[in-house]
């Protein structure tokens, strides 16, 4: 098998009608994020964007999108914002994924989100996350009356702040498919003050992260989308919702909503919006992601897996990229030893991470 490695704008519609095909013939990698379209506008942000082609004879047999990272090793396209991650492939192809790491120039590549099913990769794993999904294959009907099974008081409450926001707000009303960029605007200020009120990196900093937010927003075709859903309350936006459409999928993305209404859970009564008419824009699943968030476990209605873990080729460099975070975790591993053992620090990390999973807890998401 050849391995050739080229710029994501060097592809040609041949190669992005392959990459579709591959896409469409595998269900597992229906992902947005395993999109041509996205690797392609990632690579006008990223200057070390690369997508490695696979070719065995006269076909092409698979896509690789990477990044080249610090101390050379290898990423995924646009590290740290996609939510699905491997080799784009066609039916039946196999590889050797130290091999293909290797053919990229690569000492090591690094993964946190790889797509569950690919079994070259597997043995490289350390370790698997849940991925929660909103499966609505059955409608949306069949979902919220299960889901008022299992969370009847979630539906209750929410159904109740609805009410109560539509009295004192004004009438509610949720565009699934929106091209309003005043309330796009709104939404990235929401997600950078969501940011800060739960003291995490606001990504938006990196300017082109903005760049291909907004890039994505405009983009519009029938295999690959931006998708932004608002809610309105008297024709003022209070929350919305920007992800990828790729198929039917919907890569759940940046969901924020205005503080000033959180006690009425905006933005729960927005994705519960969101599972209701978004069926209407070609969507089946929701795919939310990883992450700590309580609102995902209170809507999800099943789960995709996702592995983490490195390939490494057996280089020196290679060898120290993957002893790395095994030196971190066990820094880690001894500093909560420490903790553990002394009554006060004990205490006060209980505090802590009380106070850090209140502020993850997604309440009012």
């Amino acid at each position: 098998m050849r391995v050739s490695v080229v710029r994501p704008g060097e592809l040609g519609p041949d190669d992005i009608a392959s990459w579709r095909a591959m896409q469409s013939s595998t269900p597992s990698l229906a992902s947005p994020f395993l999109s041509p379209e996205f690797t392609i506008a990632v690579g006008e942000f990223r200057p070390g964007a690369r997508v490695a082609v696979l070719s065995d004879g006269p076909d092409v047999a698979g896509f690789f999108p990477f990044e080249r990272g610090r101390l050379g090793a290898g990423l995924p396209i646009a590290a740290g914002m996609t939510d699905c991650q491997g080799l784009i492939h066609a039916p039946g192809v196999q590889w050797d994924a130290r091999e293909l790491v290797r053919r990229c120039g690569l000492p090591a590549w690094r993964f946190d989100h790889l797509e569950a099913s690919q079994q070259p990769f597997e043995r490289y794993r350390t370790g698997v996350e849940r991925s929660p999904i909103i499966d609505l294959s059955n409608g949306f009907d069949a979902y919220y009356e299960k889901l008022g099974t299992q969370a009847p008081q979630l539906c209750r409450n929410t159904e109740r702040k609805a009410r109560k926001l539509e009295r004192e707000a004004g009438e509610l009303r949720f565009v699934a498919d929106s091209d309003d960029i005043s309330a796009f605007r709104s939404l990235l200020t929401w997600k950078r003050a969501q940011y800060r009120r739960t003291g995490q990196f606001d990504i938006f900093a990196w300017s082109w992260v903005t760049g291909l937010i907004e890039t994505l927003f405009s983009t519009r075709g029938d295999s690959f989308s931006g998708l932004f859903s608002v809610l309105y309350a008297a024709d003022v936006p209070i929350a919305a919702h920007f992800g990828l459409r790729g198929g039917d999928t919907l890569a759940h993305w940046f969901p924020a909503y205005d503080a000033e209404f959180s006690r009425y859970s905006a933005g729960l009564i927005m994705h519960l919006r969101m599972a209701e008419f978004t069926p209407a824009a070609g969507v089946r699943v929701i795919d939310m992601g990883t992450g700590l968030q309580r609102y995902k476990d209170e809507l999800k209605n099943g789960d995709l897996f996702v592995g983490v873990g490195i390939v490494t080729t057996g280089s020196l460099r290679g060898a120290v990229l993957a002893t790395a975070p095994r030196a971190r975790a066990a820094a880690r591993g001894r500093v909560i030893e420490v903790v553990r053992r002394h009554p006060v620090l004990h205490g006060a990390a209980g505090w802590l991470r009380a106070k850090y999973r209140q502020a993850r807890s997604g309440r009012g998401h």
